[in-house]
């Protein structure tokens, strides 16, 4: 025979309300990552920060807190707004943070200046006779 007490879960004395939830879930949650494993490993490598600190995965997130996130979409400021431990769509997890105005502004500049770096004029159709010879005395044929 089982003895002890049925104690309710403490979620569930809370009801669905978090107060704090791992950065690992969250960032996770709120799609920074596709895994839980991505976002841990971007906090051990110090790609997440709270506030000036850099963060670990078991950190606790509350509402109100600023994350530093740098993943492959750019570096995020973001301030937190909602929390949650379950990933949902794509809506439901922007609708976690408000990335500051800032942030978005850098990132934009960031990707202005990558594409600018790449953006090179490329002649239109095959190389004429001359292009070639040009072509083969720049690599040293």
């Amino acid at each position: 025979m089982q003895g002890g007490h049925q104690d309710a879960h403490p979620r569930e004395e809370l009801g669905t309300a978090l107060d704090k939830v791992r950065l690992d879930k969250w960032l996770w949650a709120a799609r920074f990552f596709k895994t839980r494993a991505l976002a841990a490993k971007a906090c051990e490598l110090g790609r997440v920060r709270s506030g000036e600190v850099t963060a670990k995965p078991a950190r606790d997130v509350r509402i109100g807190d600023t994350l530093t996130v740098k993943n492959e979409g750019g570096e995020f400021v973001v301030q937190v707004l909602a929390l949650s431990e379950v990933r949902g769509p794509a809506a439901v997890a922007q609708a976690l943070y408000c990335e500051t105005e800032a942030s978005k502004a850098e990132r934009a500049r960031v990707e202005a200046e990558r594409k600018a770096m790449f953006a090179v004029d490329v002649p239109v159709g095959r190389p004429s006779k001359r292009d070639r010879r040009e072509i083969n005395r720049w690599r040293g044929r």
